[in-house]
């Protein structure tokens, strides 16, 4: 069973019944409930398919927080062989919401740098629900330096809320560690390659989403500030999240046609929980593509296209 959104109840009906029926199948053979379970699952999958069809930017917004959806440790255990996690800013501390280190992307050398949120209680704390303080981004910072010596390309998974905002964070230099990542982003010379995984919060995700080619996950989010942040400076009430979150334009085609982002990888029909394995599997053939289209680009034009990427955003509108 699943853990269902609000707007997923015609779902969860029709499931809750096919597992009833399963249940009941196997606790008694000489009950035969094949046919009814077959025509539950279809009008299931019509209800999913319908539904998903025209989630709003709020339902959207659910799906990218859905408990179950993959996180960067999912993604990292598929995607990269032999990954070595590199720990500590040399400065402060280690910070466990922002996950870095060295692996190998289909046989080629890369650095990785994501956010984890964790996917129990226990894992959450440790990773302070995905939100860095500042040691994060200055590991992030080690991290791209590290690459940029050597030459490796820069793969970025994104799924935050925002970074930290606890006043030992910002007593550490929150705003200056998240800058001077930015900067870094922009100033390496081989290929940043961006993925937001579920949730792009603020200065926390772009920090490390300053990439030459960006690219969303369907139902993911990607914005300056969370829906409910966003209501309470505008109308002083946080309940009105999901008429912010339809004016803000923060999902994955509103960003595409605005021009952040360069793609959209599509999930499976009930969002990327539904099916982990698939949605990693084509996250790994998106940035196996874009990689490609740099193999004969050189470092200073690499850099000089990232920069004239961000130059251009907005211009066109």
């Amino acid at each position: 069973m699943h853990n269902y959104l609000d707007f997923e109840k015609p779902i969860s009906d029709l499931e809750g019944k096919i597992h009833e029926l399963k249940k009941i199948a196997a606790e008694d053979e000489s009950i035969n409930t094949a046919d009814e379970i077959e025509r539950l699952e279809g009008r299931a999958r019509e209800a999913m398919v319908d539904i998903y069809a025209k989630l709003t930017p709020w339902q959207k917004t659910q799906v990218a927080r859905h408990p179950s959806r993959p996180h960067f440790q999912d993604y990292a255990k598929a995607l990269f062989d032999e990954f070595t996690p590199l720990a500590g800013d040399r400065k402060f501390a280690e910070d466990e919401a922002i996950q870095a280190g060295l692996g190998r992307f289909r046989g080629q050398p890369v650095a990785i740098i994501g956010q984890e949120k964790g996917n129990d209680t226990k894992s959450r704390i440790k990773h302070n629900f995905g939100s860095a303080r500042p040691e994060g981004y200055r590991k992030a910072i080690r991290i791209m330096e590290m690459a940029d010596r050597f030459q490796l390309p820069i793969i970025t998974l994104i799924d935050t809320a925002g970074a930290y905002p606890g006043i030992g964070a910002e007593e550490r230099g929150q705003a200056e560690a998240i800058a001077r990542s930015t900067e870094m982003c922009l100033n390496v010379r081989v290929p940043i390659i961006s993925v937001v995984l579920g949730e792009g919060g603020s200065g926390g995700a772009i920090a490390i989403a300053t990439g030459n080619r960006v690219y969303m996950l369907e139902h993911a989010i990607y914005s300056v500030i969370s829906p409910e942040g966003a209501a309470s400076i505008l109308w002083r009430d946080s309940t009105r999240a999901r008429e912010a979150a339809t004016n803000m334009k923060i999902t994955a085609e509103d960003l595409k046609a605005l021009g952040i982002i360069d793609g959209i990888i599509a999930e499976p029909v009930g969002g990327a929980h539904r099916d982990p394995d698939a949605v990693i599997y084509a996250t790994g053939n998106v940035i196996d593509d874009a990689l490609a289209q740099f193999a004969q680009t050189s470092p200073d034009d690499i850099r000089s296209e990232r920069r004239q990427k961000y130059l251009n955003i907005g211009r066109n509108l």
